[in-house]
């Protein structure tokens, strides 16, 4: 009989100890689900309060964003940043992004404000928050000059390089499924792709496939302008009022003294020269 209360015994202590168990693996569930729905972001004050912007940029995106020969950020999404900073009071720190991850970045909190080349579209706005524009862009194809790509058309069948979560990467996706994608995470090895011959042409916005070629000779931007005319704009995290109300007055005050064109001048046009029209990429403080 004391054997058999031993047994029931240990028994009892045993659902006991489960039942307690499996409570507290609810509890940590509860926890982090709860921890999923808290904020990321840093509102304005916070941002402030921390003397520091981070901003979320390419380092291989040349003349947009790049890192150059000193270590040292430029480019004209950097004279955005810089004067952002200056303007909040604050510092500010860059952080390298590839196309892919600028949303996620967000996301996750581990920047304050994307400013990479960053297109306005339906998909993007489920997950980000868009400033005004300081940009407009379309896409371009860049080719050899001995295989040149003037039609879409002409890439059937062929291979198109493009960045991972970019336009160019949703558009031929949907509007030419018979295109070859090839598809890398940084710029620097798309191009170098482009270089060795590994695609026939490479996809991105036309803006910076324009200044590629310039660069690169034997190489022409076969097709300038393919879809639609889109914006590029600065992205905050999904909810960040503060600081998205903030930016659209600050880039509505800057739009007033021309400094959008101030930057095309310092930044884009060293390497346009006078091969392309400051306004039909420039947009001053407003919707378009």
């Amino acid at each position: 009989m004391k054997k058999m209360k031993k047994i029931k015994l240990l028994v009892a202590l045993t659902l006991i100890v489960g039942l307690l168990t499996a409570c507290g693996s609810n509890n940590k569930a509860t926890e982090t689900a709860n921890a999923g729905d808290k904020k990321v972001y840093r509102t304005l004050d916070e941002i402030k309060e921390s003397g520091k912007i981070v901003v979320g940029v390419f380092s291989d995106k040349n003349p947009f964003g790049y890192v150059d020969e000193n270590g040292k950020y430029q480019g004209y999404d950097i004279w955005l940043g810089d004067r952002l900073a200056k303007d909040l009071g604050v510092e500010v720190e860059y952080v390298s992004t590839e196309a892919a991850n600028r949303a996620k970045f967000l996301e996750t909190g581990k920047v304050d404000l994307i400013l990479a080349n960053f297109t306005v579209t339906d998909e993007r706005k489920e997950v980000v928050d868009f400033a005004l524009p300081y940009m407009k862009v379309a896409l371009g194809v860049v080719s050899p000059d001995k295989a040149l790509i003037k039609d879409p058309e002409e890439l059937k069948g062929k291979t198109l390089i493009v960045a991972k979560g970019t336009t160019a990467d949703t558009y031929f996706t949907k509007n030419y499924p018979d295109v070859k994608l090839q598809k890398y995470d940084q710029y620097t090895e798309a191009y170098n792709a482009l270089l060795d011959g590994r695609g026939d042409a490479f996809s991105t916005d036309n803006t910076e496939v324009l200044a590629w070629a310039i660069k690169n000779p034997g190489f022409t931007v076969g097709i300038e302008s393919l879809g639609d005319i889109d914006t590029i704009a600065p992205a905050v995290s999904k909810g960040n009022e503060t600081l998205l109300n903030w930016l659209n007055e600050e880039i509505k005050s800057l739009g007033k003294e021309n400094f959008f064109h101030e930057g095309y001048e310092k930044t884009l046009k060293p390497v346009y020269g006078d091969s392309v029209d400051a306004d039909k990429i420039v947009v001053e403080g407003e919707e378009i």
